[in-house]
């Protein structure tokens, strides 16, 4: 059997995957089986924030396999500790959690949210306040926490405890949330799967100074917004606040599964020993490619994803083809007058390789995307669009 075949055999059918085998792959190019190449503005869904198969972190990686591939959370280990630091440190909160995915960092941050509002206000606060349109990971209860009724069907009963606001609506939102007893809100400073969609700064401002008021826990989720993606270390940063805890994952890994809960300093102490474990957070090999990443992306960096995301948009918002374009930085959503799809089928046969995003089509490039292949791609991708 093909590899495509084999597949489809014994792999369960839960992607609906594009008809392209990649075997290897240099930056931002990928070649498949018959050696075509693409150029790719989709980083595995904003993980290889540096492309695929960049040395430093290859080096990184490979030197700690030679050192110690893994232990258990019973010991120390210098990468999970240098890691830590390095986040806190770019950030100025106060304590990690590492884990191995987004949807792991989301339900650590549910908890420390419910944790914090059982011992200070009491038993009844517990329920969670998360946006309509939102996407927080697929486990029963990040699951429950995403504000989209689509990904709830045939899963429940999910876990009870969480409430949905409307985007952008300061006095909806407070409402709800006096109105449940809320011990935290969780939002997305650019909703993502929900189609690329930034919070409006008023509004993000706004949760902020009404969270410190009533002593609710404000968590960001930086999944797949952090890491540089926005032009910013973090996405929240773009809009003037600090959160009391924010999340992320994707990114931060390079493209090994790691996940970290950043608690500031409210939350600092929250968890005692036993409240919280994970077997691989942590891991040595995962912290010490993490550690090649986070520690590159500096001011440089972010004003170049800062410049490629202006190009972008110049170029286009408003051309043939196109509805609207929104996003902010290297994080972009493409509302096409032709199904996205379609759209990323005809670029991916011009050798470029996109995503979709509900109806847009998405863009999620390597944050050192070298210009000239950002123009070919953008290129191939305008004449798509316009057909």
């Amino acid at each position: 059997m093909t590899i495509t075949e084999t597949d489809k055999k014994y792999i369960a059918h839960t992607y609906n995957r594009f008809p392209v085998e990649l075997v290897s792959g240099r930056g931002s190019r990928f070649t498949d089986t018959a050696g075509k190449e693409y150029i790719d503005l989709g980083s595995g869904i904003g993980v290889t924030a540096f492309g695929t198969g960049d040395e430093e972190w290859k080096r990184a990686v490979t030197e700690q396999l030679d050192k110690l591939q893994h232990t258990s959370n019973l010991y120390y280990t210098e990468p999970c500790a240098r890691l830590a630091e390095l986040i806190c440190t770019r950030t100025g909160m106060s304590r990690v959690f590492f884990s191995n995915s987004g949807a792991e960092a989301n339900e650590c941050a549910i908890k420390a949210a419910r944790k914090y509002a059982a011992e200070h206000k009491g038993p009844d606060y517990y329920t969670i306040v998360t946006l309509k349109n939102s996407f927080h990971g697929r486990t029963l209860t990040t699951l429950a926490a995403t504000g989209q009724d689509g990904f709830h069907k045939l899963f429940a009963p999910l876990t009870p405890g969480f409430a949905y606001a409307d985007a952008n609506d300061l006095e909806g939102t407070v409402a709800l949330a006096r109105g449940v007893k809320a011990a935290g809100i969780m939002i997305e400073c650019v909703q993502g799967e929900g189609g690329v969609l930034p919070l409006s700064a008023d509004y993000v401002k706004g949760l902020y100074d009404f969270c410190q008021a009533e002593d609710i826990i404000l968590m960001a989720d930086e999944v797949q917004t952090g890491n540089g993606r926005t032009g910013r270390l973090y996405a929240y940063e773009n809009f003037g606040i600090k959160p009391d805890l924010f999340s992320t994952a994707k990114g931060l890994g390079g493209g090994l599964p790691i996940g970290a809960t950043v608690l500031g300093e409210k939350l600092a102490d929250i968890f005692s020993f036993g409240d919280q474990g994970s077997t691989f957070g942590g891991n040595p090999v995962a912290s010490a490619g993490a550690y090649s990443i986070l520690s590159r992306i500096d001011e440089a960096l972010l004003a170049s994803v800062r410049e490629k995301s202006a190009y972008i948009f110049g170029e286009l918002t408003g051309a043939p083809g196109v509805k609207s374009v929104s996003g902010l930085g290297l994080m972009i959503g493409i509302l096409p007058e032709k199904p996205a799809r379609q759209v990323v089928t005809e670029c991916l046969e011009g050798g470029v390789l996109c995503l979709t995003a509900k109806e847009k089509v998405r863009l999620l490039p390597a944050l050192n995307i070298p210009f000239d292949d950002l123009k070919t791609a953008v290129a191939v991708l305008k004449s798509a669009l316009a057909d």
